[in-house]
């Protein structure tokens, strides 16, 4: 099985450096590959579409003033609030599932209390199950993804509340 600590570390190792992708083999001929550009195949880059993010709502404009009215006022612009839940990330690219086995237990629900190191899902890659472990305590307050659902890199997987 592969330590997911130490996948996180050398993709962290990899975004720091100027090298684009690293190759490990292991002795029992298991390989990881982790590049920060896709495959080539045949010549041609094979790139996934990217998620196509809400457009923006703006608020109308003000009608203009006349120029004797005086000098328009700028408002400041307006923040987007600040969630105080923690994400939980995919680390892989792979197939989510919320239990061990399909007819048993999820491994954590909405509302449940979690603690550092608990496992709470299972990402599966090239076969092989890892144990995806929280890096926080809290309470699972969002999972947002189904079980069996394919998962990249980098997505959300659960919001944590620290707090509660």
């Amino acid at each position: 099985m592969i330590d997911l600590r130490y996948v996180k570390k050398v993709i962290e190792m990899l975004d720091q450096s100027s090298v684009d992708s690293i190759e490990i083999s292991s002795d029992k001929g298991m390989k990881l590959r982790i590049s920060k550009s896709p495959p080539q195949r045949g010549g041609t880059i094979q790139m996934a579409a990217p998620a196509s993010a809400p457009a923006a709502v703006l608020p109308p404009a003000a009608p203009a003033r006349p120029a004797d009215e005086g000098a328009r006022v700028p408002t400041p612009p307006v923040e987007a609030p600040r969630t105080t839940l923690l994400e939980i990330k995919s680390p892989m690219v792979g197939t989510y599932y919320a239990s061990p086995e399909p007819s048993a237990k999820a491994y954590v629900v909405v509302g449940d209390r979690i603690a550092k190191g608990q496992v709470v899902c299972i990402i599966e890659a090239m076969k092989i199950m890892n144990e995806l472990e929280s890096e926080v305590d809290g309470i699972v307050r969002e999972i947002n993804i189904n079980d069996s659902q394919p998962v990249e890199y980098g997505q959300v997987l659960f919001r944590i509340d620290p707090n509660g």
